[in-house]
């Protein structure tokens, strides 16, 4: 159906450089003129026609791609049976204009709740693919195609840890989009987001891709649950207007392809700030195709646990740049173990094609298929090696057996990074720090001298109840939470201290 829109947009590549030509040309007449203030002014207020016509190409070509585009976004709009009795503290609320986006909405105790979001048309037999969090928990679903049709639809299956759902509405014949491919977006490239946000109506904004690989897990971290570390956190960032009400609707290029979906913003408010995220569409593709097929994600597990490359990295596994993930841990019956890597081995390549990053990677690995081949490119301590490794099938997110947490010794441990000790609060601790009633959290029983903590007001007898929002309730977390952290950013500390008074202190890691 986009067919045309290729033959309008052969232009486009001229128009940069036409666009291009005629500002170098004003800024050379303008130097030129000299003292003429006459042929200047001409030159400002009356541009000539060879220059306006690059700009209004570049204008049809947007005008192109949102008339074959639009037909294929639909407005999602859900309702949900609210229980009886109100929300419990900490129960999250996952309604179409709640998460991601923090947009204050009111308190319906009782009666059906309704929410809205975007989608699009994959098939003319009616599949749509979405957002997650448009259609979770959502008892009911309807959809209103561009022509103000209203079809109920039913869901085909959703991906809390993709952010991805798909629907289906019976029919045939229905305007579907063209999809394209993400792996070969580009920092700079112009991409137009679609969809309904704040109930306007289907609407159309422009912008560039401002950044890829961003994780966002602040804001997909409470739907992963007890599977976050299956999450794929790679998103394209775009500077394109998104609000709510857009999730789920697709960000497009300037060849009318689909390259992602629009899930998230950045923002104090819940409105548009300049930030928006979309999920590639190279994994979403991959996810939706699962739905539709298994009724649920098959995920592919290459069974390794990996980080980004640091600096500190490169110099001890002798790299030539920063770039890459290391391998730090393999669980039980690991492929990549079995294939023959080994910790500290440093991932370079996946079937030839660079790596950088670790939500990269995972990504890589997530749009291939449980018992496929890849190749990885391998550094070991300055030898390169190639592995082929054959992907097994991590496990599903409702058969994932729980693993036994280790107790926590009750001797003091701590970090070394903050230089504190700590313990769980036991009897003798709470009455050497004179504690009244019972404590929570952990205790400080050693401070550093001038170590990062001391120097942030940690003392002997402060609790710790938090690391960056994540409640203690052992000294393995903390230690986990603290350890995690690269040197130079910054742990938050949920604290009270022992005068009794409660505060955040944030703490910058040494380097």
């Amino acid at each position: 159906m986009l067919d045309p829109v290729r033959a309008k947009l052969k232009l486009v590549g001229v128009t940069a450089g036409a666009f291009a030509g005629g500002v170098l040309l004003a800024s050379g007449l303008e130097w030129t003129a000299g003292s003429h203030a006459t042929t200047m002014l001409q030159t400002t207020e009356q541009p000539s026609r060879q220059d306006v016509r690059p700009v209004a190409e570049l204008s049809q070509a947007f005008i192109s791609i949102a008339e074959s585009v639009t037909p294929a976004v639909v407005s999602i709009e859900t309702e949900r049976n609210a229980p009886a009795r109100g929300r419990g503290r900490g129960e999250e609320e996952e309604e179409g204009q709640g998460f991601p986006f923090p947009f204050p909405m009111p308190q319906r105790p009782q009666g059906p709740q309704q929410a809205s979001g975007s989608g699009f048309l994959i098939s003319d037999d009616g599949y749509i693919i979405t957002n997650n969090h448009v259609v979770a928990e959502a008892d009911q679903i309807n959809v209103v195609l561009s022509d103000n049709r209203q079809i109920r639809a039913r869901l085909v299956g959703r991906d809390p840890l993709t952010d991805v759902a798909v629907i289906k509405i019976e029919g045939r014949g229905f305007p579907a989009v063209r999809l394209g491919r993400s792996e070969g977006v580009r920092i700079g490239e112009w991409v137009l987001a679609i969809g309904n946000p704040l109930d306007l109506g289907t609407t159309v904004t422009s912008g560039i891709v401002s950044a890829q690989g961003r994780s966002l897990n602040n804001l997909i971290g409470s739907n992963a649950g007890e599977n976050r570390r299956w999450a794929i956190e790679d998103f394209i960032q775009t500077d394109a207007p998104i609000n709510p009400g857009n999730s789920g609707g697709p960000l497009v290029n300037l060849r009318g392809e689909v390259v992602g979906v629009n899930s998230a913003i950045a923002s104090p408010t819940g409105l548009y700030t300049g930030y928006g995220f979309a999920v590639p569409i190279d994994l979403a593709r991959k996810v939706a195709d699962d739905l539709i097929r298994y009724g649920r994600v098959r995920r592919p597990a290459v069974g390794i646990q990996v980080t980004s490359v640091r600096p500190e990295d490169a110099e001890v596994y002798r790299l030539e740049r920063i770039e890459g993930v290391v391998a730090q841990d393999f669980p039980p019956e690991s492929p990549a173990r079995e294939a023959g890597l080994r910790q500290g081995d440093v991932i370079v390549a996946v079937d030839g094609r660079p790596v950088q990053r670790v939500g990269q990677f995972q990504r890589m690995i997530a749009t291939r298929r449980p018992g496929e081949t890849v190749a990885l490119d391998v550094i070991r301590y300055g030898n390169r090696q190639r592995f082929s490794v054959r992907l097994s099938e991590a496990p599903n997110a409702a058969e994932e057996p729980q693993v036994a947490r280790r107790e926590a010794p009750a001797a003091a441990e701590g970090s070394t990074k903050l230089g504190v000790a700590v313990s769980p609060v036991t009897p003798e601790v709470a009455r050497n720090c004179e504690f009244e009633g019972q404590a929570s959290g952990l205790v400080v029983t050693e401070v550093e001298n001038f170590s990062a903590g001391f120097r942030n007001g940690i003392r002997r007898c402060t609790r710790i109840l938090a690391v960056d929002g994540q409640a203690l309730d052992d000294v393995a977390t903390f230690r986990r939470l603290v350890e995690r952290k690269r040197g130079g950013e910054v742990v938050s500390l949920r604290v009270v201290f022992a005068s009794g008074e409660n505060g955040i202190v944030n703490v910058r890691l040494p380097d």
